[in-house]
């Protein structure tokens, strides 16, 4: 999938309403977030990445694409718990992935994701064990391309908006929300340019 239609508007709002930001933006045109559209999968790569680095994560995707070949539910799904610990994964993660993966090919995989609103969506995921509002969060930007995601519990995002908006001081959620009012409806759009602050190598879910 390309850009999200809305992209190039995002990008004229948030440059007319916050110069700091917009500055980021000039200088981190491309790439732009490419939402692929398969929500399945986007949470099982989103479960292995939780609390561990983005090299780390990459090791054990790497491991788990030489034994299942595509990482997709419906591979997983004939899979035990101790072939995804041997891809580097602890034991409560493979737990999360193998009960999704069997969710999904049961009836999750049938829903009509891009027709759910976002309170929907949530409330369906967040019923998955190892599901918290951050999963849910990078599957509605990185599967979904939702347009005003603001994913709080991201460490990058605060970091960069700390180092960018007040020095590197440690800012309260209260203050972030604050800063971030203004580029709603497109938090996505911003959240996505101030990631590069702190990497300048996109990650995708």
């Amino acid at each position: 999938m390309s850009e999200p239609t809305y992209w190039a508007k995002a990008v004229e709002y948030l440059k007319s309403t916050d110069p700091i930001l917009s500055e980021i933006i000039d200088e981190n045109l491309r790439p732009f977030l490419s939402p692929n559209g398969n929500v399945g999968n986007t949470l099982i790569k989103s479960i292995v990445g939780q609390q561990i680095s983005v090299k780390a994560a990459d090791s054990v995707w790497r491991k788990m694409e030489g034994r299942l070949g595509k990482v997709i539910p419906e591979n997983i799904v004939f899979s035990n718990l101790q072939d995804l610990r041997e891809c580097g994964l602890s034991m409560r993660k493979s737990e999360y992935i193998l009960d999704f993966s069997k969710s999904w090919v049961d009836s999750l995989r049938d829903l009509d994701w891009f027709s759910m609103d976002d309170e929907g969506i949530r409330s369906r995921l967040l019923e998955l064990r190892g599901v918290g509002p951050w999963t849910v969060d990078m599957v509605m930007i990185f599967a979904l391309g939702q347009p005003d995601v603001l994913p709080l519990g991201d460490i990058g995002l605060i970091r960069a908006i700390e180092k960018t908006y007040a020095g590197g001081s440690n800012l309260r959620v209260e203050e972030i929300l604050d800063i971030s009012s203004s580029w709603s409806p497109y938090r996505t759009v911003a959240t996505w340019y101030l990631w590069r602050v702190v990497d300048p190598e996109p990650v995708n879910y």
